[in-house]
């Protein structure tokens, strides 16, 4: 079988009527909760309705129209989603930048869509706008969330809601609750410039539609409880984050923001969120924190563990077969739950129904531990250009290493070279001001190519790999990447991994350590040192990587093992362009930063 389709398409609609249906329907005390002097503080659906209005109200009086491009760029607060509702419901089309990308790199994508104003959150992003607007050729109003007003804002938040509310008369939220809901399916909602891993962002061209009919769709999968909490941390900017907040704020779950990625530990236990989406990074590291624990808490502690893991792998796999485990299994489990597994759970507040997991490719081993403590991950696939859902696991539907069937509306088929092709109301209307890229992504047929390589097993879709990150050596062979440094990051001391040997006589992988835990290590073999680059040349340290890197290969091909490692001393950053704003790695950035080191590992061949 090469194709699998979901159910039937959820009928048109917008946003901005799922924004209505949700504040009308639920009206919590909390739709939002966010940290306020140490506190989460919430903002109600009553409040929030109003806030909207009076912004979008706002942004007609200093002149935004309707059909106008508005840029937001922010970390992760209410502000945020009030900024994107009054868009939406003014009939504008929002443009996210990610705010970790540096000053010259927002210009393209503001140009590019002609954003007339733009929102900024902190005094810091105001500065960054501020030092490229000479360059900005149509963003007329900077909008600060932060008070007092910053340097390069024109005005704050609170400024603009207060042009809004004195245009807020008697009548006027009728009236605008009247003009917002002429808004259309087919309109455009959002400007999402994707990243990419080679050249200028291009525009995601989104409609109310594309999105909403992906919300509908998704929410027969993740299905969510009215009143329960949601923990949002990832980018708004990105749209994962963004479609899973909307499906949340429609089924009237309240949205908590974490105050920063470093601190979602921390606000896990405070907020003790019901749902939260994540990307596969964070697993990895609970993951590794856990076995850290472990091993570190002395010999009994680590028989423990290793026992409980045992009695949950085996529980796991009689649930994953469709199997109820009882009797002496059943109390093994109990026990070790109670010895083990109920400290995990307590780490995400002890009430986490379920994580919603995206973005890239989790490996199945961290996926059924996470499942055997007690943790469900429901793994899923998708894309900027697909609204993003493509497939997702459910309850009902739950397979480890795939990422689910496809939801509601969606086909899905695989080409013959094993593209992965979709069509359905969640794929775009194309990329902005580029016909030649969008005729390259979508067929006259409608199907939209992904440029990543899977298969489909019983109608769950697996991911197997990109197709343009396929190395394929000089010998011939094919290597998919992507299953080999996940691997390869299971292992305790490394941090980041990318293979190379495209082109070359043989794979090599760039290892970036996990330096907590080496440094604990050298420590232990009291290995003197200043400076972590004096690590690295040490031929100790090195054989140690080596061990625990090919430690992780087994099973593989020869052809498929990388000979060479070569260790470096920093992570992979968005700012020097190794990595996309989602944390893909930029393959050619990183061939061409590295150059010199690469080809070292290469003289004299093998």
């Amino acid at each position: 079988m090469n194709s699998a389709a979901g159910g039937p398409r959820p009928a048109p609609t917008t946003l901005t009527a799922l924004f209505f249906k949700a504040v009308e329907s639920f009206d919590l005390p909390a739709a939002y909760l966010y940290k306020k002097d140490g506190a989460y503080t919430p903002i109600s659906h009553r409040e929030t309705l109003e806030r909207v209005r009076r912004v979008s109200l706002g942004l007609g009086a200093i002149g935004v129209k309707r059909g106008d491009r508005v840029g937001i760029m922010s970390e992760n607060r209410p502000e945020w989603a009030l900024a994107d509702w009054a868009c939406l419901g003014g009939g504008m089309t929002d443009v996210p930048i990610y705010p970790t990308l540096p000053a010259e790199q927002i210009v393209h994508p503001l140009n590019d869509s002609g954003a007339s104003a733009l929102f900024v959150s902190t005094p810091e992003q105001a500065a960054k706008a501020a030092s490229v607007r000479g360059e900005l050729k149509s963003v007329r109003t900077i909008i600060s969330f932060a008070e007092p007003k910053p340097a390069g804002a024109d005005l704050t938040f609170r400024e603009l809601e207060a042009k809004g509310a004195a245009l807020d008369g008697a009548g006027k939220a009728a009236e605008w609750k009247a003009a917002a809901l002429t808004v259309k399916p087919a309109d455009l909602a959002t400007l999402i410039y994707t990243s990419g891993t080679t050249g200028l962002p291009k525009g995601v061209m989104l409609t109310h539609d594309n999105i909403s009919s992906n919300v509908l769709a998704s929410a027969n999968n993740v299905k969510t409880t009215p009143g329960e909490v949601a923990l949002s941390f990832l980018p708004l900017s990105h749209i994962f984050e963004r479609m899973g907040d909307y499906l949340f704020f429609s089924g009237g779950v309240t949205i908590a923001y974490a105050e920063s990625i470093d601190a979602v530990p921390f606000n896990l236990s405070e907020v003790r969120p019901h749902y939260a989406m994540s990307v596969p990074r964070l697993f990895e590291k609970m993951y590794a924190r856990v076995l850290e624990n472990a091993v570190s808490g002395g010999a009994v502690k680590a028989r423990i563990f290793g026992w409980a893991r045992n009695v949950a792998d085996r529980w796991a796999d009689q649930k994953l077969a469709g199997r109820t485990p009882g009797g002496f299994l059943g109390w093994q489990y109990g026990l070790a739950q109670k010895l083990v597994f109920s400290k995990l759970k307590e780490r995400t507040g002890g009430r986490l129904r379920y994580f919603v997991s995206g973005g890239a490719p989790l490996a199945p081993s961290i996926n059924k531990f996470f499942y055997a403590a007690g943790l469900t991950i429901l793994e899923g696939y998708g894309l900027t250009e697909t609204s993003p859902v493509i497939a997702v696991n459910s309850d009902a539907a739950f397979r480890i290493g795939s990422v689910g069937k496809p939801v509601a509306g969606v086909e899905v088929r695989i080409a013959e070279d094993g593209e992965i092709l979709t069509r359905g109301p969640h794929v775009m209307q194309g990329y902005y001001n580029r016909p030649d890229a969008t005729a390259e992504a979508i067929d006259k047929d409608g199907w939209f190519h992904t440029g990543d390589i899977g298969v489909l097993e019983d109608g769950f879709l697996r991911i197997t790999d990109r197709k343009k990150d396929i190395i394929v050596t000089a010998g011939g062979k094919n290597i998919a990447p992507q299953p080999i440094e996940n691997r390869i990051k299971l292992n305790k001391y490394v941090s980041q991994a990318v293979m190379i040997g495209d082109k070359r006589k043989f794979p090599s992988v760039l290892i970036v350590p996990n330096w907590d835990n080496l440094e604990k290590w050298a420590g232990l073999k009291n290995i003197i040192w200043t400076e972590r680059r004096q690590l690295l040349e040490m031929p100790t340290i090195r054989a140690k990587m080596e061990k625990e890197v090919k430690g992780q290969l087994e099973g593989l091909a020869s052809f498929e093992v990388p000979k060479k490692i070569a260790l470096l001393e920093h992570d992979f950053s968005i700012e020097r362009g190794e990595l996309t704003p989602k944390l893909s790695v930029k393959r050619r950035v990183i061939d061409q930063s590295y150059k010199a080191l690469i080809d070292s590992l290469y003289d004299g061949g093998e």
